[in-house]
């Protein structure tokens, strides 16, 4: 059995699954899914094509669902779909898609979004990725897993970041980002990687070791970047390098953070 406080508003077609809470003065539309156990705490708007899988909790004066910021938008019919056990925390937007960006927002499993960030039309976001507050995700960027985005950050649109990166916080990121990277600085600068994160995910020293020399290959080798890049995909066995040269080599409308 769900709970739904009676000043809540629920539209007729809504799906409220089984176990949910929902708190005081919500607004749940009439294309809403929300899957088993989520909370809507109070005040919260959650409209449109909008899926919220089961386990996340959604806190005060959040909006999440509403039209993309985006002038070209004409009013098609495009969804938001936001995965297991997020934290949406006070006053975060999400929007959905537009027909030119795909037509689907997706957000992952396992993610923390903490007060005030945004996430933008048409965004891909990974699993386990942490959002901290006011940062703002621009339109059709891509979040890769296990990603950390520090307060206060821009990532203009179109932007990728790969897995396992960390945004360090008052960062405007305006290209690309290679898995596990660290970036710092106003205007963001690839300063190094991140690891940190990768000792906490129990990385093996060696794969460390062959990403600490792949960085240096990519920042002092001879030739361009992407050069420098296939080089690494040639000689490295290491899956960590390789996750991080395909990623490079893939298809992209940036150009790349290089190392300073």
């Amino acid at each position: 059995m769900s709970t739904v406080h009676p000043s809540a508003v629920i539209e007729d077609g809504a799906v409220i699954g089984d176990g949910c809470q929902i708190g005081p003065f919500c607004l749940v539309g009439a294309d809403v899914v929300l899957g088993a156990n989520v909370v809507l705490k109070s005040h919260v708007v959650v409209t449109g094509d909008t899926h919220i899988d089961d386990d996340t909790v959604v806190f005060a004066f959040s909006v999440i669902g509403e039209i993309p910021q985006d002038l070209k938008f004409g009013g098609e019919k495009t969804a938001l779909r936001i995965g297991k056990r997020n934290r949406i925390r006070e006053h975060v937007t999400m929007n959905t898609g537009t027909a030119g960006g795909g037509g689907v927002t997706r957000v992952g499993d396992d993610g923390l979004f903490m007060a005030g960030c945004h996430i933008a039309h048409d965004a891909q976001v990974g699993n386990r990725v942490i959002v901290v507050n006011s940062t703002a995700i621009a339109g059709h960027c891509v979040i890769e897993d296990d990603v950390i985005i520090g307060g206060l950050c821009g990532i203009h649109q179109w932007v990728r970041i790969g897995q396992g990166a960390i945004i360090g916080a008052l960062s405007m990121v305006t290209n690309d980002v290679v898995p596990h990277g660290l970036v710092m600085g106003p205007r963001g600068t690839l300063d190094g990687l991140n690891l940190v994160g990768l000792k906490r995910k129990g990385v093996a020293r060696a794969d460390i070791t062959a990403l600490r020399a792949a960085f240096q290959s990519l920042k002092d080798g001879e030739g361009t970047f992407h050069d420098r890049a296939q080089r690494l995909a040639d000689e490295s066995d290491s899956v960590y390098v390789q996750q991080m040269v395909t990623f490079i080599l893939g298809q992209t409308d940036r150009n790349f953070l290089t190392p300073r």
